[in-house]
């Protein structure tokens, strides 16, 4: 006998979450208190819990919540088929994507959802004030990150210290929130560090130094003190504990925490809904100084960092070392090693990749000749040398691939779409405003207002997609207009070169790529050099 469809029998998901600016509304939606409401109503009406899928500290724009995909996983291996959560806001704070499950993905599934707080349940059919809902949580996730931005400039200004730890050598201070103090137990792992570097030492042989003797890391010293890091450091062997890495040290190196200033907006969001971190230039980085007590003296400091950037260039043999650091295999990214023949009566130097060496064989030789790619690459900066003085306007124009007549429609036709994209989609919002409000009062018909609010809110996304482009387009041509002079400005302050030195390579030169030779049937030898310029690439 077929039985009644309310007779189904829910295999249902708790899913809790919480991000950091939640927490600043106290109990009313922690962890405890969103577990408290959901187990209650479960009991009452009878769901067959199989499982809580909690996300804590991830923001709700973000649907890569690592329990989440958890949870969707379970539906779609059948084991799930109804989800409970406190309220919309708990599920997500992005109204496209909360349409996209609540409207598709759960329908085509047949998953029943629940909001308890807001009475919203799939079954028994969601209000018409759903997509409103949404799209509020969204506006308010977006006014919520502005705000704690806002808040976090005010406290850097001030001089105030924002991190979940304190960085090795210091503490964070028991009395004045966001201030770091001198820790006196490890401020001599950051003195060592800085003396070795003074003397001499690279990050590599200061990192082989500190696990030569032991030198406990900073996440073993919190492992330690407090639990922290628990799942890399308990049970672990003991070498874990001093296992250092050359990128920790060249950290340490280049931080200015150590001389008491604090450098803020490094990194950023790509926005308020993606959450992945990019660097920012370092133009748009903001120093504070004296912000805490300094380990290191700043004239130590800024020998260090004059250290780290001539190093790279410096080796044994003194005809070699111009191109240390910029010269790599074109296939398998290696750095070329260089090498001597000494077997002829006129020894030479030569570059080989060195993943070829060593018995290996990983790639090819890529041999080339130290003479050969010498005059090449002054050619090549004495071409761009007599271009630059003859020239500047024309060369800027050759590098940007345009005429200033073409960047300046092109760039006007932009600026004039973008004005446009904005201005339609403020229209789009007032319309959708005034569309509710006609709605509300009973002006249109719910059939109309369900049809144009689908037809707005494609349009709105259609929009912010577009304006997003258009900036970045416009923001792009500017910084490749403004890269280019910049290396039109170091070109011309090399006039005609009869050298090559590792300043001059250095300041116009960010890599140089070789490719294997081809040889030909008459035995002749063709071989590629990519140059690839600092600020605008390869040019030809």
């Amino acid at each position: 006998m077929k039985q009644p469809y309310n007779t189904t029998i829910y295999n249902t998901a708790l899913y809790l979450r919480l991000s950091r600016d939640d927490e600043n509304f106290g109990d009313s939606v922690s962890i405890d208190t969103q577990r408290t409401i959901l187990q209650q109503f479960a009991r009452e009406q009878g769901l067959h819990v199989v499982g809580e899928y909690v996300d804590d500290g991830w923001s709700g724009t973000n649907f890569e919540r690592p329990n989440f995909q958890r949870m969707m996983d379970d539906v779609e291996a059948g084991k799930v088929n109804c989800i409970v959560t406190k309220d919309l806001s708990r599920f997500g704070r992005e109204h496209v994507m909360m349409d996209y499950y609540l409207e598709f993905l759960f329908p085509e599934k047949r998953v029943r959802y629940i909001a308890v707080a807001e009475n919203e349940d799939t079954e028994k059919g969601l209000s018409d004030f759903v997509p409103f809902k949404n799209l509020f949580n969204e506006w308010f996730a977006k006014d919520t990150s502005r705000k704690v931005k806002t808040a976090f400039k005010a406290k850097f200004a001030a001089g105030q210290r924002i991190g979940a730890y304190a960085p090795i050598g210091y503490r964070k201070h028991p009395e004045i929130k966001n201030k770091l103090m001198i820790d006196e137990e490890t401020r001599w792992i950051v003195e060592k560090i800085f003396d070795l570097a003074v003397h001499g030492r690279g990050a590599a042989s200061i990192t082989r130094i500190l696990i030569a003797e032991k030198v406990p890391t900073p996440g073993w010293i919190n492992f330690q003190r407090d639990g922290t890091f628990a799942n890399i450091y308990a049970g672990a062997p003991e070498e874990k504990s001093y296992a250092w890495t050359i990128a920790q040290v060249k950290s340490i190196m280049k931080d200015e925490t150590y001389i008491g200033h604090t450098v803020h907006y490094r990194e950023t969001n790509i926005s308020f809904k993606n959450k992945r971190r990019v660097r920012k230039p370092q133009s748009e980085w903001v120093r504070v100084e004296d912000t805490q007590e300094a380990i290191i003296s700043e004239q130590v400091f800024r020998q260090v960092q004059e250290q780290i950037a001539s190093r790279r260039r410096e080796r044994r043999n003194g005809t070699t070392q111009i191109f240390a650091g910029l010269i790599k295999c074109a296939d398998c990214g290696w750095s070329l090693a260089y090498g001597e023949n000494k077997q002829n009566k006129t020894p030479y130097g030569y570059y080989h990749c060195s993943k070829n060496g060593q018995g290996t064989r990983q790639c090819s030789m890529h041999y080339i000749r130290y003479d050969v790619l010498y005059a090449y690459v002054l050619s090549r900066l004495q071409y761009w040398s007599a271009q630059v003085q003859n020239d500047r306007e024309q060369l800027l124009k050759r590098l940007l691939s345009a005429s200033d007549k073409e960047l300046a429609a092109a760039r006007k036709k932009q600026t004039a779409e973008l004005k446009r994209a904005e201005k339609r989609k403020s229209e789009v919002d007032t319309l959708f405003a005034k569309m509710y409000e006609d709605w509300a009062a009973g002006r249109i018909t719910e059939y109309n207002f369900n049809m144009l609010s689908g037809k707005y809110q494609s349009e709105q996304v259609e929009l912010e997609s577009k304006v997003q482009q258009l900036q970045a387009a416009i923001a792009a041509e500017s910084q490749n207009a403004a890269d280019a002079e910049k290396w039109i400005d170091l070109m011309k302050a090399c006039v005609n070169p009869t050298e090559l030195t590792a300043e001059l390579l250095n300041t116009l030169i960010e890599k140089i790529l070789v490719h294997e030779a081809v040889k030909g049937e008459d035995g002749s030898r063709e071989q590629e050099v990519e140059i690839f310029y600092r600020f605008i690439g390869k040019i030809d």
